[in-house]
């Protein structure tokens, strides 16, 4: 009889190089072998461990134990739990026989002793050939390769093998728009994980030969879906699916092995698209992700469904605007098109719903290589995404303007000159806007860092002072960052900082000063006025320029979002060019049917110098 030797055993994971000739082959040897399955999840940090397993009469058991438990309880309930599927099984086999034939007679199996009592089944756990005692504790009793006997069926128990922990398609696809399906993988990762799409048999279609798609499991497909010869995690619709629901066969994986396969159908079919969309002409410029000497940075404000899906945006904002291209679902599909079409290194995001970040843009961005990090405000934030073939996140230093301004030595002086202004004071420091502040290390030279700012600024066209105190707070902190924390590594700064070029929060930005005489002090009139001269140290510039507009809506349009580079240690290699003046008001206005936002993305490649 195998016993553990001493108190405790450690975790033996037992890992098998297999080379085979195809994915596909490895799912069908992992699936598809002599014995059953038994998956055991067993996570230190949690006190009891998870059984699951199929029954001989078909139904499928998950059990929770306490890992402090002697195996032997365990087998007990594992006995129970089989002899009461086999009373089930053997009830529903009498109701058969005794149920009514086509004559009315019942039908019968004729004389004869009746079947014996079911006795529970032997339940045993062997490792290495060895039955384990039952005095062993479940954390150490099921190791991963062991092999359960409940009577004459034998399982192979697989101690945490990776496993999905979220699976879901979105619910609006449409044709020629990438869909990403959001994953949690667990002991795996998606990058070791196996995919491969279906799409519903039209109706009266020949059905494939063989009778059905190629099997990759005992579990695949029926032969009401055809396979679309797309093995990767991301599947983009082409017209002729229109119409058809989609299904995703999906196997978790680490590299080494596999855990259980699961499928998921798409609620909706896919619907048609809405053809040509301000950003395909584009994307033509960023077909590819750039070498390692270049930075392809995008600052994008996306437009936050709580402001889009009010009664006020789709009367008097965007009344322009199709109700159906307001919808979250509609326009979830344009934006990750459009982000996924610019290969990206760097996407700096505004007005981002904390869901849109979690169910949308990461699973898009990270089939696409990117990795993320969300900083909320109230009802929406800020989102940072980076390519992780080419960084790496070191630190984050993110504020809220207000706290920081009554907190941080670094703003003490401004706070005292903000003080003589009481009626001013109080409303700079009502304002709940944000600094996400992110320092990046390359990944091929890890003595090139850089400091990555994105802000979305107050908002109101009288509130020009406010704008300026938040970017004196900015500038104060990201220098702190950049200079005192991370001596002398260069700033990108992108934002939706809601200032024209002719304004002061823009001219303080590029020359490094403000005087204290300039109108913006009295923007929202005599009563909020706050006189002060503001100075920085860096040496900035906005590297797409100064564009006829990036805001276009149908009472206003102009320039209010830049990506600002350190001009000390960046210069700009390419500005991707915005869409044409035709394209942005073909539907009058923004956002439309053919893009998902009231703002434009910019997208420029940056180099070191």
């Amino acid at each position: 009889m195998w016993r553990l030797p001493g108190a405790r055993f450690a975790l033996r994971v037992v890992r098998t190089a297999v080379e085979r000739h195809s994915r596909a082959e490895a799912v069908t040897e992992t699936v598809a072998g002599a014995m059953e399955r038994a998956v055991v999840r067993c996570v230190p940090s949690e006190p009891k461990l998870s059984l699951s397993f199929a029954l001989a009469d078909g139904s499928h058991k998950n059990m929770q134990r306490d890992q402090s438990e002697p195996l032997g309880r365990a087998l007990s309930r594992i006995a129970t739990n089989a002899l009461k599927g086999h009373a089930k099984a053997a009830a529903a086999k009498k109701s058969r026989k005794n149920r009514p034939n086509a004559s009315g007679g019942v039908s019968c199996a004729g004389p004869g002793p009746e079947p014996a009592a079911a006795c529970e089944p032997v339940v045993k756990l062997y490792y290495r050939e060895e039955a384990v005692a039952e005095d062993v504790l479940n954390v150490d009793a099921w190791q991963d390769g062991a092999v359960l006997q409940i009577g004459d069926v034998k399982y192979k128990v697989e101690r945490n093998p990776p496993a999905f922990t979220e699976l879901q398609l979105p619910r609006y696809i449409m044709a020629g728009f990438p869909v990403c399906p959001k994953l949690g993988v667990e002991f795996g990762d998606p990058a070791g994980s196996l995919f491969r799409w279906y799409k519903e048999t039209k109706p009266g279609a020949a059905e494939p030969e063989g009778g059905g798609p190629s099997s990759l499991s005992p579990s695949s497909p029926s032969p009401g879906w055809t396979e679309t010869g797309v093995d990767e995690r991301v599947y983009t619709p082409s017209n002729a699916d229109i119409g058809l629901r989609l299904k995703l066969h999906c196997t978790p994986g680490n590299g080494q092995r596999f855990g259980p396969s699961r499928e998921l159908e798409s609620v909706c079919p896919v619907e048609a698209g809405p053809g040509t969309c301000t950003f395909d002409h584009r994307h033509l410029y960023t077909k590819k992700v750039t070498d390692d000497a270049l930075i392809r940075t995008v600052s994008y404000n996306i437009l936050a469904d709580t402001y889009a899906q009010t009664e006020f945006s789709r009367t008097v904002l965007y009344p322009y605007c199709a109700p159906y291209a307001l919808e979250l679902d509609y326009r979830q599909n344009l934006i990750q098109k459009e982000l996924t079409g610019y290969n990206a290194d760097l996407i700096c995001l505004q007005e981002v719903d904390r869901n849109v970040f979690t169910d949308s843009l990461v699973p898009a961005l990270e089939a696409f290589g990117l990795e993320g990090v969300f900083r909320i405000k109230q009802h929406e934030g800020l989102a940072t995404f980076y390519r992780k073939s080419k960084f790496s996140l070191l630190s984050q230093h993110d504020i809220v303007f207000h706290e920081a301004l009554q907190s941080d030595p670094l703003h003490k002086e401004l706070l005292e000159k903000l003080a003589l202004y009481p009626s001013a004071q109080e409303r700079v420091l009502q304002r709940s806007s944000v600094l996400q502040v992110s320092v990046l290390q390359s990944t091929k030279d890890s003595s090139q860092k850089i400091c990555v700012a994105n802000t979305h600024l107050y908002w109101h066209p009288k509130g020009g002072y406010i704008r300026l105190i938040q970017m004196a707070v900015a500038l104060a902190h990201i220098r702190h960052v950049s200079c005192d924390l991370y001596p002398s590594i260069p700033v990108i700064f992108c934002g939706d900082f809601n200032s024209t070029p002719s304004t002061g929060m823009y001219h303080f930005v590029i020359s490094g000063n403000i005087p204290e005489d300039h109108e913006d002090w009295t923007s929202n009139g005599e009563e909020e006025r706050c006189n002060m001269s503001l100075t920085h140290f860096f040496k900035l510039k906005s590297a797409c320029g100064e564009p006829a507009y990036t805001n276009y809506v149908g009472g206003f349009h102009g320039c209010l979002d830049y990506i600002f580079i350190d001009l000390n240690a960046l210069e700009v290699e390419q500005v991707i060019p915005l869409p044409t003046h035709e394209e942005v008001t073909t539907h009058q206005a923004l956002p439309s049917v053919s893009h998902p936002s009231d703002h434009l993305a910019l997208v420029c490649d940056l180099k070191w110098k």
